[in-house]
């Protein structure tokens, strides 16, 4: 049985979209991921932009070949046991393999940055955002660094990016307003 949240988003979007579909071409994948950033784009609610996140971020996720996605898997593992060294190196195997993928350019990108490395993260995410100029989660990751080097303007402009993407993001709006008062001092 459907969950009221999914039986929500497939109504909006009025036709059930596979989440992750096996054998996918490079083209039906890319017309499945578009499918799903315009919805994203017109999501009427926070809860519906949630869902399709969610949707979106784990068909960028599987996207890859079946040895991409052992390496991005094997990463991730790593990246979540603190072996940030270890997570670098496979997901930097899986870009060699699969150097469009931009979840995979983002993935190492948290790692680098969790290892120090804040030039190479920031320059996997200007790369993933390259691949896939609708990477809500890329620009996301992007603001969040720069608030942690209490770069305001930057962390503002970032997040601005993931609004124009993602305009219901779930607490977008609330954190728009806070990094605009941080960046610009003006009042929300």
């Amino acid at each position: 049985m459907l969950s009221a949240m999914r039986r929500l988003t497939l109504a909006f979007l009025g036709f059930a979209l596979p989440v992750v579909a096996l054998a996918q071409t490079p083209a039906q994948y890319r017309a499945q991921a578009d499918k799903l950033l315009d919805a994203l784009k017109s999501a009427p609610s926070e809860a519906i932009a949630g869902a399709l996140e969610g949707q979106i971020r784990e068909l960028w996720g599987h996207a890859g070949s079946p040895a991409v996605m052992l390496l991005m898997s094997r990463g991730v593992r790593e990246l979540d046991a603190g072996a940030m060294s270890d997570a670098i190196e496979d997901f930097g195997d899986a870009i060699v393999l699969e150097p469009s993928m931009a979840e995979a350019y983002r993935e190492r990108a948290i790692a680098r940055y969790q290892a120090g490395d804040v030039p190479g993260a920031i320059a996997d995410l200007q790369a993933a955002v390259q691949h896939e100029p609708r990477d809500f989660a890329a620009y996301e990751t992007l603001s969040h660094i720069a608030e942690d080097s209490q770069d305001w303007k930057g962390a503002y402009a970032a997040w601005q990016k993931v609004m124009e993407i993602d305009p219901k993001t779930p607490g977008g709006e609330q954190r728009l307003n806070e990094l605009k008062r941080k960046a610009l001092g003006e009042e929300t």
